[in-house]
């Protein structure tokens, strides 16, 4: 093997292994996206009222 062969193959190994650590930290800021995306639609849902039966039954005869 050639000095200048290996010397490439060093060097593009480096870079897939930068690539890769790359794409790990974007996906892991999507995913920490998500979850607060996520957590702030569950904190939105309104609280049930205190009788349970309030709002959930509809008088369908008149």
């Amino acid at each position: 093997m050639d000095i200048s062969q290996i010397e490439s193959m060093s060097t593009a190994m480096d870079q897939m292994q930068f690539r890769s650590e790359v794409g790990t930290l974007v996906m892991k800021k999507s995913l920490d996206a998500q979850s607060e995306a996520a957590t702030a639609i569950i904190q939105s849902i309104p609280q049930l009222p205190a009788n349970p039966a309030i709002g959930r039954n509809i008088n369908v005869t008149a």
